[in-house]
């Protein structure tokens, strides 16, 4: 990160307001390396000066990454109006620069990465790098080896936008079908729109899967962690091989 101001630091930490910074230096609040600091503008090294507020150390890391099962009735957004976002469901974090990466409809449910990596972002959303995204629905209608078939094959979903083969994989077979399904795209209500063009709509949608994350089935709906070494080191792996490949 290199050097930066304190207060700016502390600001994009979380810690709260310039305002409110300037005030807990001027109160003798704050120190760097066990030294009171006394001017906002004092310049540290996150990655290397020991910062404690209040005499409590704050653990720098460059980036966050959380596994949320997104609930429905909550929006794949940093910011809402009217609704409950994703990233404000990410209470232990006081960082600031959360993004959700890749969308998932209000109604629908599942994985949702949040982080602060905005590189890791562009290459798990770029159309280019056939990221496999799984889902689990139940579906209104028999699905049929006909319907794998044209998925399969790629399909029109509507008069303008055709989708990329995908992989259906049919769990029961009734008046309500259970299926899984793997796209490598994210178009607008793609799964959804996929199964109305064979004319069986979607009544439950859960992403169960995103590149190399599986959603941890210990997560109920709405809760999250932090992504363990093991996750974080796929991840890593698969960005660094993506920024190769740029």
């Amino acid at each position: 990160m290199g050097l930066i101001r304190l207060d700016r630091f502390l600001t994009e930490f979380g810690i709260g307001s310039r305002t409110l910074v300037k005030d807990l230096i001027r109160k003798k609040k704050i120190s760097v390396n066990g030294n009171i600091v006394s001017l906002p503008e004092a310049k540290v090294d996150p990655e290397v000066d020991q910062i404690a507020v209040n005499g409590e150390f704050i653990t720098y890391q460059k980036f966050e990454y959380y596994m949320l099962n997104k609930p429905q009735g909550v929006v794949s957004a940093v910011s809402d109006r009217f609704d409950k976002t994703v990233v404000e469901l990410i209470t232990e974090s006081s960082r600031k620069g959360l993004i959700p990466i890749g969308r998932l409809d209000k109604d629908t449910e599942g994985l949702m990465l949040i982080t602060n990596d905005k590189a890791l972002e562009h290459l798990l959303l770029s159309p280019k790098k056939h990221v496999d995204k799984t889902y689990y629905a139940r579906i209104d209608g028999c699905v049929t080896r006909e319907d794998a078939a044209l998925f399969e094959a790629g399909m029109k979903i509507d008069d303008t936008i055709v989708v990329k083969p995908a992989s259906l994989m049919i769990l029961t077979q009734a008046e309500e079908s259970e299926i899984l399904l793997t796209i490598q795209e994210g178009k607008f209500h793609q799964v959804k729109k996929m199964f109305e063009a064979v004319g069986k709509p979607v009544k439950f949608l859960k992403r169960i899967s995103l590149g190399p994350l599986t959603l941890d089935e210990t997560l109920s709906a709405g809760e999250y962690r932090s992504l363990n070494a093991d996750e974080i080191a796929k991840l890593m792996e698969y960005k660094n091989f993506g920024l190769q490949e740029m």
